[in-house]
């Protein structure tokens, strides 16, 4: 079948829930798909404690409780032979939260859509593109993969407000990974970087500006293919992003994604 729609109801699932949140493990992202596969997504989650929603804020004590609904749309690409993928990914969220600021004390409370974010992955060994008749014979062995992820600030942006649904600024979000399957096992790495341009309405009219985030993540992944289901543990690191508000530096972020 060249077309096909698949519509997902998924509930705190760890991989369209992450696209919100500064976790972002995202496990089987370079998993093969059929080309000319479409799937449509609607997530559900609810987070509590330290889930930024901007994961490069310089906040500290940071605690909040957050209603999130993720929708998303997926198509499996053909880029040269090569099995790949584009994704649409709009949040819609609701919460309040506390935390401190530069030695203040804040609370508030936001509903509305966040970010829009557009990504583009390519498998670029161990996966070539293929129709769904021929996919059924594919075995998956090593994968490598790169993926581009634009994330544009079309979400809700109060510049009284810290912090707030929208970012008010461009990210772009570049990964490569590498992936090795075995029986059911299957082990990931990825290391990228995250890139800011500058919010010139931070807190009123401040420039906040930030170097680029680095980060690692892996997953070991097992696969119980009778059922169909799979089971993840992750985790990553990121190391960067040092901010500076009308060019005045502030603290250096460090985050333990797992």
């Amino acid at each position: 079948m060249r077309f096909k729609i698949l519509v997902i109801i998924l509930v705190l699932s760890p991989v369209i829930f992450n696209c919100g949140y500064s976790q972002e493990l995202e496990p089987r992202a370079l998993t093969n798909l059929p080309k000319e596969l479409n799937f449509v997504g609607l997530a559900y989650a609810y987070a509590s404690g330290n889930t930024l929603l901007d994961p490069s804020l310089p906040l500290e004590d940071f605690d909040g409780q957050i209603n999130s609904l993720i929708l998303a749309y997926v198509r499996a690409i053909d880029f040269f032979g090569k099995s790949g993928k584009v994704d649409v990914i709009l949040p819609f969220a609701g919460g309040d939260f506390t935390g401190i600021f530069q030695n203040t004390s804040f609370e508030d409370a936001y509903t509305g859509f966040g970010d829009l974010r557009i990504r583009a992955s390519v498998n670029l060994t161990g996966a070539p593109s293929m129709n769904a008749k021929d996919f059924s014979e594919y075995k998956q062995k090593t994968i490598t993969g790169f993926s581009l992820q634009l994330i544009i600030p079309t979400g809700r942006y109060n510049k009284e407000q810290l912090p707030n649904l929208g970012s008010y600024r461009w990210s772009v979000k570049a990964f490569y990974g590498l992936s090795h399957t075995w029986d059911n096992w299957t082990m990931e790495g990825f290391l990228g970087a995250w890139f800011f341009s500058d919010n010139n309405q931070f807190l009123g009219d401040a420039t906040l500006s930030q170097t680029p985030l680095l980060v690692a993540k892996g997953n070991i992944i097992r696969s119980f293919r009778k059922k169909g289901m799979w089971l993840a543990f992750s985790s990553g690191y990121g190391y960067g992003a040092d901010t500076s508000i009308n060019n005045i530096k502030e603290m250096p972020l460090f985050l333990n994604l797992g």
